[in-house]
């Protein structure tokens, strides 16, 4: 028997720790001498009060929803992927080769094309971890946080000695070919009356992370092989026991997990830098972490989750810029959230599963 009802989990559990950490950010933000009402005010204004805003907090909620779905797959077949960050960038590199080195007539067909070279590229990075942890019992979260640093001196090297165009000095690849720069929300939604999303970073990549919503769930939730990684992270023993090979199961949940980081490149890199830089995740393979745990490992609750966190991180930067409150502090207010989601979880459960239990046999 459940010890509290399946919306008390997915929602309420979700919704109180939010409340934590909001109440706990504004007294924070009151410590400094600024007023919480104010700054909340402004965070919602800036994120969500004009096109403008709103194309940023969307454009972050894409990044966010690709990771979060890349590690939320891991959750469920109890790996721990937290190399998202690196799988990220290895998916960049992806798309950046499949952009620059194959002529495109347009880019609806360029943008399958990168798609697949990300997620192969992604899934390539996670495919080393996974071996590892299925042949010979290395920790996932070791080689996969590990490998988040290699990526990155991997592509440092490949973007400074490899693709960095004749007599530039800038680490990163040329500009890609006109052919291939995917509609913006400017472009899709503006009118000749009505300029909307002017500037912002939003594009179609968006409705790609949403498709991929939908497509975890079917796999998870409406396949065979979804049921078999389900059944492999609830229990082990069971599951070898029913015939689930865990070797094979490790390996194609880190695949499609690496292949989901990767994704995020089509969006970042081919979306809205239309070229390769270093540092171009900008921490998104970490964030996912903290967005799959406060969804609940459920693609909807991933993009409810995502949509949060592109919020933060686009009203945090309006805040940071329109206030004396620093940089630093708006990352404190993302940590706190990330720390009451996600660490903190059972400070908020253990309370409410005796409430449930309590109120269960008074009713009895």
């Amino acid at each position: 028997m459940e010890k509290m009802p399946k919306w008390a989990d997915v929602v309420l559990i979700p919704v109180i720790s939010l409340l934590l950490a909001t109440i706990l950010s504004a007294l924070v933000i009151l410590a400094i001498g600024e007023n919480p009402i104010e700054a909340v005010n402004l965070m919602v204004t800036g994120a969500l009060g004009s096109t403008y805003g709103w194309g940023y907090t969307l454009y972050y909620a894409t990044n966010f929803m690709f990771t979060g779905l890349a590690v939320a797959v891991a959750f469920h077949a109890r790996l721990f992927n937290i190399g998202g960050e690196g799988q990220a960038m290895l998916g960049g590199l992806g798309v950046a080769m499949v952009c620059l080195y194959i002529p495109w007539p347009h880019w609806s067909i360029a943008l399958v094309a990168a798609a697949l070279g990300a997620a192969l590229f992604g899934a390539a990075w996670a495919a080393i971890p996974a071996y590892l942890q299925a042949k010979r019992g290395s920790h996932i979260v070791i080689t996969t946080i590990m490998f988040n640093f290699i990526a990155a001196a991997f592509l440092n090297y490949m973007l400074v000695n490899v693709m960095r165009p004749q007599g530039s000095q800038d680490p990163a690849t040329a500009r890609f070919p006109e052919a291939v720069h995917l509609p913006t929300f400017q472009s899709m939604f503006s009118t000749a009356e009505n300029v909307m999303f002017r500037g912002a970073p939003a594009n179609i990549s968006f409705f790609v992370a949403i498709l991929a919503c939908v497509v975890v769930w079917a796999l998870i939730w409406r396949t065979r092989l979804g049921y078999e990684i389900r059944s492999y992270g609830k229990t082990e023993t069971g599951a070898v026991y029913a015939g689930i090979s865990p070797v094979r199961i490790t390996i194609i949940a880190m695949l499609i997990s690496g292949g989901l980081a990767g994704l995020m490149a089509i969006n970042n890199v081919m979306g809205e830098a239309e070229r390769l830089v270093l540092n171009s995740t900008e921490g998104a393979g970490f964030i996912g972490i903290a967005v799959a745990l406060m969804g609940r490992s459920h693609p909807f609750g991933v993009f409810l989750a995502a949509l949060l966190f592109g919020f933060l991180y686009q009203g945090g930067a309006e805040l940071a810029l329109w206030t004396s409150i620093p940089r630093e502090l708006i990352v404190v207010i993302q940590a706190l959230v990330i720390l009451f989601t996600g660490a903190l979880d059972n400070m908020v459960r253990m309370p409410l599963e005796k409430l449930f239990l309590g109120l269960r046999k008074g009713a009895e």
